[in-house]
C-alpha cells in the first residue's frame, strides 16, 4: 500500500473516500464514532451528539438513478424515491460488496487532528482517537474529513424576543422523530426548508393546528415533474443547463420563475420567495400545496415576538395557545478536532478551493469531502470529490498556485452572491461543479468526441439526465458498464412502477422536444413568407 490516509466518518462521503483511496493504491483508515456505516442515513430513535439525525418517515429527494455510486446502480425493483431504510440498505450493501468494512474502525472518536512539526516538508498529520476510554495517536500522510454539515443545529434563540418567557416546549428539528406525541397539539414550525415542510405535513394529520413561519419563502418543487417523470431526471441535463447558464440574465430569470411557478401560483399560497430569481435550493415536496389548500397547514410571516402561551407574527396576527415550537432553522458547521485557522484562512471565513482544499496549506494533504450543497445528489458529488482529492494527496494531480486558487474562490463567491444571494452559501451549480472536478482527473465526458464516435450515447449524455455513470465513462476509475448503464437508465427508473401492465413504458425524448420547439419559429417564418 501507498500513503496512509485518515478518513473521518463512515457516511457516504467516508465510504466514497475509502474506495477512492483503494483505487489509487493508498492505505485508508476510516474512523467512525457509531457502530455502523451510513452517517446521516443510519437512523437512530434519538438524536445523538456529534452525529446527523433524521426522522423516521424521511424519503429521498433525489431519484435512485441520480443518486447512486457511479459504478453501483440500485436494484431494478427499488422505488424511484426511497424511504431512508432502503437507502441505508443500499449503502450497507455497497460497503460490503466493495469490501470497505475492513478499513473502518467503529466506535472510535477522533478528538484531535494537528500538523506534525515537519508538516511543511512531509505534509503529515497526527490523528488522536479515543475508544473504550483509551486514547491513541497515529501518523497519517493525508486526512479526509467526511463528517458532513448536518450535525450542529442552528437554534437562534437570541433572534426571537420573548422566547425565554414561552412556557411551551421548543426544540430543533433534528430532535424530531415522529408525530405520535403531538396528537391534538397546536404546533408552530419555524423555517421553510425540506425538513420543515416534511415535519409540518406529517404533523398536520394528527395535530390540532400546524403553522409554518417563513421569513423569506421558497419555491416548492414536486418529485413528480413534467409528464410524471422524476424531477431531477428531467431538470438536470447538460443541454438545459447550458441554455439556462448562457441566456441573458433577464430571460433566464423569467424562464426560471415561470418554471418554478408552473405547478401552482406561489403567491396564492403565501410561499413566494422574496426574490424569486435567486437559485436558492427549492423545497422538494409533493404535499405542501395540498395541505395548505385544505386548511391543514397555514403559512405565516416571520415571528415578531413570543408570549407565555402565544406567538405574534410580523403582520400583527397572533397564534394562541401554542403547545410546541419546532425550529427547522438549519445547521452550522464545526470541526472541534481541528484548528479552525486551517480552514479559515481569510477574514475568519471558511475558504476552500472547490469546496474541498484549504488553499494556504504548505502541503495539500487535507481535504473536506461533502462540504457542499448542490441541486443534485450527494453520493455522486462526494464520489467525484474523493476521486480528485486522493490524487492530490497522492501527488499525481497538483493544485494550482495559491494566488490562482484564491482568485477562483473570489469568483465563486461573487457567483454565489449573484445566484443564491449569499457569498458564503454552500450551494453551487451541480453539473458545472461536477464537470469542473471531473476535468481535473480526466473524467469529464468529451461531448465532441462522443458525438463523433458514439452518437447514440452522446445524445443520451447531453440531452438526457446527467446521471452519475457519465463520470465513469473515462479517466481513472473508468467503469466498463457505464455506457450500458446510461442507455438503460430509464428502464431501471420505470421498472418498479410496472405492476399493472397497460402498454409499453413511456420514456422521455428530450432531443425531440427541443426539435419541436425549434420547429415553431420555422413554421412562423414559412407562414410569413407564404403570406408575402
Amino acid at each position: 500500500m501507498g500513503k496512509r490516509v485518515a478518513i473521518i466518518g463512515a457516511g457516504v462521503s467516508g465510504l466514497a473516500s475509502v474506495r477512492a483511496c483503494l483505487e489509487e493504491g493508498l492505505e485508508p483508515t476510516c474512523f467512525e464514532r457509531s457502530d455502523g456505516v451510513g452517517g446521516l442515513w443510519e437512523f437512530s430513535d434519538h438524536a445523538e451528539e456529534g452525529r446527523g439525525s433524521i426522522y423516521h418517515s424521511v424519503f429521498t429527494n433525489s431519484s435512485k438513478e441520480m443518486m447512486c455510486f457511479p459504478d453501483f446502480p440500485y436494484p431494478d425493483n427499488y422505488p424511484i424515491f426511497m424511504h431512508r431504510s432502503k437507502l441505508q440498505e443500499y449503502i450497507t450493501t455497497f460497503a460490503k460488496e466493495k469490501n470497505l468494512l475492513r478499513y473502518i474502525r467503529f466506535k472510535t472518536l477522533v478528538s484531535k487532528i494537528k500538523k506534525r512539526p515537519d508538516f511543511s516538508v512531509t505534509g503529515q498529520w497526527d490523528v488522536v482517537t479515543e475508544k473504550d476510554g483509551k486514547q491513541e495517536s497515529a501518523v497519517f500522510d493525508g486526512v479526509m474529513i467526511c463528517t458532513g454539515h448536518h450535525v450542529y443545529p442552528n437554534l437562534p434563540k437570541d433572534n426571537f424576543s420573548g422566547l425565554k418567557e414561552f412556557k411551551g416546549k421548543y426544540f430543533h428539528s433534528r430532535e424530531y422523530k415522529g408525530p405520535e406525541e403531538f396528537k391534538g397539539k397546536r404546533v408552530l414550525v419555524i423555517g421553510l426548508g425540506n425538513s420543515a415542510s416534511d415535519i409540518a405535513i406529517e404533523l398536520s394529520h394528527t395535530a390540532a393546528q400546524v403553522i409554518i413561519s417563513s421569513r423569506s419563502g421558497s419555491w416548492i418543487m414536486s418529485r413528480v415533474w413534467d409528464d410524471g417523470f422524476p424531477w431531477d431526471m428531467v431538470f438536470l441535463n447538460r443541454f438545459d443547463n447550458f441554455v439556462r447558464n448562457n441566456l441573458p440574465t433577464f430571460i433566464s430569470d423569467w424562464c426560471y420563475v415561470k418554471k418554478m411557478n408552473g405547478r401552482f401560483k406561489h403567491e396564492n399560497y403565501g410561499l413566494m420567495p422574496l426574490d424569486g430569481t435567486l437559485r436558492k435550493e427549492p423545497v422538494i415536496n409533493d404535499e405542501l400545496p395540498a395541505r395548505i389548500i385544505c386548511g391543514a397547514i397555514t403559512i405565516k410571516p416571520t415571528v415578531k415576538e413570543f408570549k407565555e402561551t402565544s406567538v405574534v407574527f410580523q403582520d400583527g396576527t397572533v397564534f394562541e395557545a401554542v403547545d410546541t415550537i419546532i425550529f427547522a432553522t438549519g445547521y452550522g458547521y464545526a470541526y472541534p478536532f481541528l484548528d479552525e485557522s486551517i480552514l479559515k484562512s481569510r477574514n475568519n471565513e471558511m475558504t476552500l478551493f472547490k469546496n474541498v482544499f484549504p488553499p494556504c496549506l504548505e502541503k495539500s494533504t487535507l481535504a473536506m469531502i461533502g462540504f457542499i450543497q448542490a441541486l443534485g445528489a450527494a453520493i455522486p458529488t462526494v464520489d467525484m470529490q474523493s476521486r480528485w482529492a486522493v490524487r492530490v494527496i497522492k501527488g499525481t494531480c497538483p493544485l494550482p498556485p495559491v494566488s490562482d486558487m484564491m482568485h477562483d474562490i473570489d469568483e465563486k463567491m461573487k457567483m454565489r452572491l449573484k445566484w443564491f444571494g449569499n457569498s458564503q452559501a454552500l450551494q453551487t451549480d451541480y453539473i458545472v461543479y461536477m464537470d469542473e472536478i471531473a476535468s481535473f482527473i480526466g473524467a469529464k465526458p468529451n461531448m465532441f468526441w462522443l458525438f463523433l464516435t458514439d452518437p447514440k450515447l452522446a445524445v443520451e449524455v447531453y440531452f438526457g439526465p446527467c446521471t452519475p455513470y457519465q463520470f465513469r465513462l473515462t479517466g481513472p476509475g473508468k467503469w466498463p458498464g457505464a455506457r450500458n448503464a446510461i442507455l438503460t437508465q430509464w428502464d431501471r427508473t420505470l421498472k418498479p412502477m410496472q405492476t399493472r401492465i397497460v402498454g409499453y413504458p413511456q420514456k422521455p425524448y428530450p432531443l425531440f422536444e427541443w426539435l419541436k420547439l425549434l420547429a415553431i419559429p420555422i413554421i412562423l417564418i414559412a407562414a410569413f413568407l407564404a403570406l408575402n
